[in-house]
């Protein structure tokens, strides 16, 4: 991914934000102000999924990256007024309610459990949960086959709840904190899949140390609806759902989809409508 620049022309439209909405100032409420009354803003991602969010030498790249970006700057802060955090999936509605971050994008499905602990805008990307097997792997076929399987996913996920709940509750699911750290087991058969979001997979199967050793077995076993996490009454989540629908009118969002995701030939679903939540 290579970095954005500001160009003049859009400097000066962000100046004219910051103005405009410099006499807000911030309200105190741990973080649900919007631009101009503070010098920056804090974003929680993730930092080791190729594809949506990573950190890496030249800075942080990926889908993810890229919307929470373009929200910053409809809410009228620059790139470099950006603080990235971390965020591990165990952690982000924690960190929503002590205000280390202003807002998550982070492969964050939106689920009932987790809505009653914070707001979701969105949601801005519609993915569903799959598996990565290796290449050569024969014995999983269908979703069926998993109940016989070693899977493995991340403490705190969707993927492993449903996995435990309803879609293979015979399987041997093995949690780890981060997805990439799936990935040797796989790699050297300790476990038979890496389970989660087909969006997150795909990424994986793209970077050019992994190219030819794994697959995506293509089971949709759900619909995960990625949404843009905030504290619970923060004023921001109708301000970020116009940002995200500013992004597809203006040909932003498909601009990072193709840039994102085209080099492991993943097929997205459509931007889906704000508040249209695929069960």
């Amino acid at each position: 991914m290579k970095l954005r620049k500001v160009t003049a022309a859009s400097a000066t439209v962000l100046a004219l934000a910051l103005t405009a909405t410099a006499c807000g100032g911030d309200d105190g409420d741990g973080g649900s102000s919007s631009g101009g009354g503070k010098d920056k803003i804090t974003i929680g991602i993730k930092f080791d999924q190729p594809g949506l969010g990573q950190k890496t030498p030249q800075g942080y790249a990926g889908f993810d990256v890229d919307v929470a970006t373009y929200v910053a700057k409809k809410l009228g802060y620059e790139e470099d007024q950006i603080e990235w955090k971390e965020s591990k999936s165990a952690d982000r509605e924690t960190m929503l309610q002590r205000g280390d971050v202003d807002f998550i994008a982070a492969t964050y499905s939106i689920t009932p459990e987790r809505q009653e602990k914070v707001d979701f805008a969105g949601p801005y990307l519609l993915a569903h949960q799959d598996v990565l097997l290796r290449a050569d792997d024969d014995k999983i076929k269908s979703p069926e086959d998993l109940n016989d399987a070693k899977l493995c996913s991340v403490t705190g996920s969707t993927s492993a709840q449903n996995i435990k709940e309803k879609l293979a509750p015979k399987a041997q699911l093995q949690p780890y904190p981060t997805y990439s750290a799936c990935l040797p087991g796989l790699q050297n058969g300790a476990v038979d899949a890496l389970t989660t979001d087909d969006s997150i997979l795909a990424g994986y199967a793209a970077q050019e140390q992994f190219k030819g050793k794994f697959k995506l077995g293509g089971f949709k076993l759900t619909n995960e609806n990625y949404g843009i996490g905030v504290k619970k009454g923060s004023d921001l989540k109708d301000k970020i759902n116009k940002a995200l629908e500013e992004m597809v009118s203006d040909g932003s969002w498909e601009t990072a989809v193709k840039e994102n995701f085209g080099p492991a030939n993943y097929k997205n679903e459509p931007a889906p409508k704000i508040g249209d939540i695929k069960s």
